[in-house]
């Protein structure tokens, strides 16, 4: 939340957060009176952030749908892309085009607030990156490994969760991948797609980015 709360947008104003996964986000700036709408590709995702806003007594417009199409969204004060979602779309084309789909979705005065993991993180500190961690319901194992492309990793996830009908742990696995840039390319694309004012810093806003910067965070505006 504190790259978002640098700002100070009117109370009014409408935002869209593309890639809300459960909705945590979404809600929580939903609290703070915008008229938040929650995009998402996963209807399992979609699913667990109604019932988080159920929860949670917020009204959320949520929609299924690619962000490459945005088409049948209204224009916004502010769209939101946080978490690293941009770095799952598998190329550069596919990136232009969804900035292209932000910009035509953004206001006149709007603004477009992401972040994406930066190449140092790719190359020098995700690789044999391993984490566990177990409860009594669960245990989850991450491990990454370089990816096919360069500043590519691929996260392997492995679950155990226990299942009570049958009195034992099923193993779940999930492959993700994800692929970043430099950053002079980030500011190409963003400019062909229509973006004039583009503003990076690291550390959710607080500093200056170094050759050692993990994420990248951006605030665009047309």
């Amino acid at each position: 939340m504190s790259y978002f709360d640098r700002y100070e947008f009117e109370k009014n104003s409408n935002i869209l957060d593309l890639a809300c996964g459960s909705g945590r986000f979404a809600v929580e700036i939903a609290k703070k009176g915008y008229d938040v709408t929650g995009f998402d590709l996963s209807e399992e995702m979609l699913s667990l952030a109604y019932q988080h806003s159920y929860e949670e007594n917020i009204e959320l417009t949520l929609v299924a749908g690619d962000m490459q199409d945005l088409s049948g969204l209204e224009k916004y004060n502010v769209v939101t892309c946080f978490a690293d979602s941009l770095c799952y779309l598998p190329n550069k084309r596919i990136l232009k085009n969804a900035f292209r789909e932000v910009k035509q979705h953004l206001k006149k005065d709007g603004v477009f607030l992401f972040d994406v993991i930066t190449p140092y993180k790719t190359d020098k500190i995700y690789p044999g990156y391993m984490y566990n961690y177990s409860d009594d319901e669960q245990t989850f194992v991450w491990t990454t490994y370089l990816g096919e492309y360069e500043h590519s990793v691929e996260h392997d996830l492995t679950f155990f969760i226990f299942d009570e009908s049958i009195n034992a742990y099923k193993k779940v696995n999930e492959l993700h991948k994800e692929r970043t840039y430099e950053l002079r390319d980030y500011i190409e694309l963003l400019k062909e797609a229509g973006f004039n004012q583009i503003e990076v810093s690291a550390e959710f806003g607080r500093e200056d980015i170094e050759k050692q910067t993990e994420r990248w965070f951006f605030k665009c505006s047309i």
